[in-house]
């Protein structure tokens, strides 16, 4: 696997060297060509943690982004090698196991609790931008279902890059069937609040301490079963011309709101 982006490599150095060891990415090594400050500082990281470092040319590190989508080739002359290893990273967690620690009261010096539901939201861009986002205001678990969506954390490098690195640190858990996870989620105590036009004015409305923002597709929206297992349909008043935010946009605009 070849990673691009300074801040995608610098989060997988970070991983190398944290305490999950066992969850990092095994075969490290960095090919770069002429090194600004930025590179220098990235390498240094790198020679701290053992990573390999090899200095090549820019020609060298065109041939390794080749196979990449065409967002990710822009190398700026640095680019990591992942060979072999676990793709399983330390913030990608059983479902089960975290609903059984996270239910019942939360702890007095803890004044929300956050969890964001992504049906069927397939571009790895908006999905890299809502972890973003996500770990900026805090959310405390991500669940995503195994199929049609874009749930690949450990491997697709769109999503890293997107996040700004974020996609190796929030919480992750790849579930069978997001109705099942909304029940489990609402009997650990959870409010479940579904995203959608016509819905509650998100401005007026005072989140409860354990919430879930479920975040549907642009196309269809959030299925019909999991929508029945909201508890309030909400949504973000505008005032232009086209009918809808993106998705990435307005699940960055709720965190806020549920973070205030």
């Amino acid at each position: 696997m070849v990673v691009t982006g300074f801040h995608s490599i610098e989060e997988k150095i970070r991983a190398s060297k944290g305490k999950d060891k066992a969850y990092a990415p095994a075969g490290l090594k960095l090919y770069y060509s002429k090194p600004g400050p930025r590179v220098k500082k990235i390498l240094a990281a790198a020679k701290e943690a053992g990573i390999p470092a090899i200095q090549s040319d820019d020609k060298k590190l065109d041939t390794l982004v080749a196979g990449l989508d065409e967002t990710l080739r822009d190398h700026r002359g640095l680019v990591m090698e992942i060979e072999g290893g676990e793709k399983q990273t330390a913030n990608i967690v059983d479902f089960d196991s975290w609903i059984k620690t996270h239910s019942g009261d939360l702890p007095e010096n803890k004044n929300r609790l956050i969890v964001v539901i992504l049906d069927s939201v397939t571009d790895p861009h908006n999905v890299g931008a809502i972890i973003r986002s996500c770990d900026q205001f805090g959310a405390a678990l991500v669940v995503l279902p195994e199929h049609n969506s874009a749930s690949d954390i450990a491997g697709n490098e769109v999503i890293g890059r997107t996040s700004a690195g974020a996609s190796a640190w929030v919480p992750v858990a790849i579930v069978n069937n997001l109705v099942r996870a909304a029940e489990q989620l609402k009997n650990a105590g959870f409010w479940i609040y579904g995203a959608d036009a016509g819905g509650e004015n998100c401005r007026k409305i005072e989140f409860a301490q354990k919430s879930v923002i479920i975040m549907g597709s642009e196309g269809t929206g959030i299925a019909q079963l999991l929508e029945k297992q909201c508890d309030t349909i909400v949504s973000i008043p505008t005032c232009g011309k086209i009918d809808s935010l993106n998705v990435s946009v307005a699940a960055g605009v709720l965190l806020y709101e549920l973070s205030k």
